[in-house]
Parts: structure tokens; C-alpha cells; sequence
């Protein structure tokens, strides 16, 4: 079964507080998003890699290829207005049966395991979503009052997700809503029943400045 990583990045680093982009700000000497694509690369070495760019990105990127001398293979697809039609163009491009892990560009520390885990799992159901049980209390709040919830019934949501590629690009097919979070959002929106699977705790979202330092104690850590 053909295997495909579609990796968005199209963030523009506004809560970063930086000129470049957050995918191409520096961590441990090079690029987020290489660290993002290197981690596809060592899961799977013929795994075929999609990554989506915003249109302005794409010669900065290729840049930054020459320049850090960056050998992973990968086909560069132009992203679309919102998340949902980078995602749709990406998935355009896949003229192929099979699976296709759909990741953050921006998620750098996600675990080879992680990513077997997603895989073997869509194999199998369909499709699987990466999560991790909160280790904080949780309130809710209604207004002006707020009340505790059980976080054991709450996970906090991680990429990639895998899909069959049939199944999501039929997904896709839906006009876009402010309502689709994520993909699996989109692709429940059929009928379909999400597979959760157990992500890694380091697996974070690079957004803030804090984020960024964050993910280098963790490289340190865990290399």
C-alpha cells in the first residue's frame, strides 16, 4: 500500500513576532520545517512527500534548500486561501490509492512511533488521529459562570492524521466551513467515525516565541 505525507505550512509567523515565517524560523541550524520533513524521511524512506506552501513561499523555500544543502525528495504543491483548500490542493495532486498522513509543518518532534501508530491504524479503520490526554484541570465557561469538567473525557488533538486517500479526497469534495478545525472535521462531516491513537507529548505546535524554545530543550532531550 502507497504510503504519502501531505505536509501543510503556510503559517506567516504573525504570533511569533517574526519577519519569517514560523516554518522557517531556526531550530538547532536549520529550518522547522526540514526538522517536519526529515521526520517523514526517517520513518520512510519511500513514503512520497507532498508539501503545500503558500505561492509567495515557494522560491524562499527552494532558497533555503540550496543553502542547507536539503537532500529529502519532496513535491512542492501551492496552498489555497485557508487550511481547507491547501489541504485540497494537496490531496489534487495525489493520483494514487492508498494512505495519506495529512501534518502540521509547524509539528517538528513528532515521533517515528507516532507516525507508525497513525499509519498502521488507518490500515486497518481508515483513518486515525493522533491525541494526548490533558494533564491540567479543565473548566468550561458559559458566559459570565464557568464550571470543572472531567478532562478524562477531553484529548487535546495532534497531527498527522491518515486517511485513505479515496475516503478524504471524497471528503474534500464539501465546500469549506469555518467549522472544520482539522481534518478530521472534514472528514466525519461523511458519516465516518474517527480512530484515535496515542500521539507523543512532545509533538507541539510551534506558534508562540515560547514554543520555538520549548522545541529546542526537546531536540536536546530526545536526540
Amino acid at each position: 500500500m502507497q504510503k504519502y505525507a501531505l505536509i501543510v505550512a503556510g503559517g506567516a509567523g504573525k504570533r511569533m513576532g517574526a519577519e519569517v515565517p514560523k516554518q522557517f524560523l531556526e531550530l538547532d541550524g536549520k529550518p522547522v520545517l526540514m526538522h517536519t520533513i526529515e521526520k517523514f524521511g526517517a520513518y520512510d524512506s519511500s513514503l512520497k512527500i507532498v508539501l503545500v506552501l503558500p505561492e509567495h513561499q515557494v522560491t524562499y523555500w527552494k532558497e533555503l534548500i540550496l543553502k542547507h544543502s536539503f537532500g529529502v525528495p519532496h513535491l512542492i504543491v501551492r496552498g489555497g486561501i485557508h487550511r481547507f483548500n491547501s489541504v485540497k490542493n494537496g490531496l489534487d495532486a495525489i493520483d494514487d490509492e492508498g494512505l495519506v498522513a495529512i501534518h502540521d509543518g509547524v509539528r517538528p518532534l513528532v515521533s517515528t512511533e507516532t507516525i507508525g501508530r497513525c499509519f498502521k491504524t488507518a490500515g486497518q479503520f481508515g483513518n486515525s488521529v493522533p491525541v494526548i490526554s490533558p494533564s491540567d484541570s479543565l473548566r468550561v465557561a458559559k458566559g459570565e459562570r464557568n464550571m470543572p469538567v472531567r478532562r478524562e473525557q477531553f484529548r487535546l488533538i495532534q497531527t498527522p492524521q491518515v486517511f485513505d486517500i479515496r475516503k478524504i479526497k471524497k471528503a474534500y469534495l464539501t465546500d469549506y466551513s469555518p467549522e472544520f478545525t482539522d481534518d478530521a472535521t472534514v472528514f466525519e462531516r461523511n458519516g465516518e467515525v474517527i480512530r484515535l491513537v496515542e500521539g507523543n507529548r512532545e509533538n507541539i505546535k510551534i506558534t508562540n516565541p515560547e514554543d520555538l524554545a520549548v522545541a529546542s530543550a526537546l531536540l536536546k532531550f530526545i536526540s
